[in-house]
């Protein structure tokens, strides 16, 4: 097995046999009233991170990463309405090897032309295999999902779904990874303890 890139959480690193492959194109799928967020920051935390926001400006984003002193800022890019996927692939063309690209969320991208959006993500992956990097597209499951969701998640190499449920008083996360184009897919759900950062909740089903 060649080298991994880690995810930022060691625990599904593990699960994964060592994060993942260089090259990988990535979909987080998780609903908007979730802590999804706190993973994306995981991601950023092991390789410089270009950083696109599609709905929240460059402040508000990096203001949130130098709260955490412990954690390298990215470079933080907004993507306007305006023609997004143009702006956003003249961004992700500067990615440099080794780096980690961030599109949040990326469903501004999918509302475009499906004929351009698919040429835009083939070109995504392309760049990401070129440098070794990789790429990380959080597709928010909410009430208005893009009908390009489904070329999304063909498209990319692995696809990480996070279920947020509130049972009785508490709120429960669980991770899934149905998808590992080259890997393991898992067979069974990471419990996650989303807060002020990543936890994994070892109480019963985490080794």
């Amino acid at each position: 097995m060649g080298e991994r890139l880690s995810t930022g959480v060691p625990v599904l690193d593990r699960k994964l046999e060592g994060g993942l492959p260089p090259g990988s194109t990535v979909a987080l799928c998780a609903p908007p009233a979730s802590q999804a967020e706190l993973l994306l920051s995981e991601f950023t935390s092991s390789r410089p991170t270009l950083y696109l926001t599609t709905d929240r400006t460059e402040e508000s984003v990096s203001a949130e990463f130098r709260r955490a002193s412990d954690r390298r800022t990215p470079e933080v890019r907004y993507i306007p309405g305006d023609a997004p996927l143009d702006h956003a692939r003249r961004l992700f063309q500067r990615l440099p090897s080794d780096s980690t690209l961030v599109v949040d969320p990326v469903d501004l991208l999918e509302r475009e032309d499906p004929t351009r959006y698919r040429n835009f993500l083939h070109d995504l992956q392309s760049h990401v295999r070129g440098t070794d990097s990789l790429a990380v597209l959080h597709c928010l499951d909410g009430r208005s999902v893009p009908d390009q969701r489904d070329i999304t998640e063909h498209a990319v190499d692995v696809v990480f779904q996070l279920h947020t449920e509130i049972s009785g008083d508490r709120v429960e996360n669980r991770l899934a990874v149905p998808k590992f184009r080259g890997g393991r897919a898992l067979p069974e759900t990471i419990k996650l303890e989303l807060t002020e950062s990543v936890a994994i909740d070892t109480s019963r089903d985490i080794a």
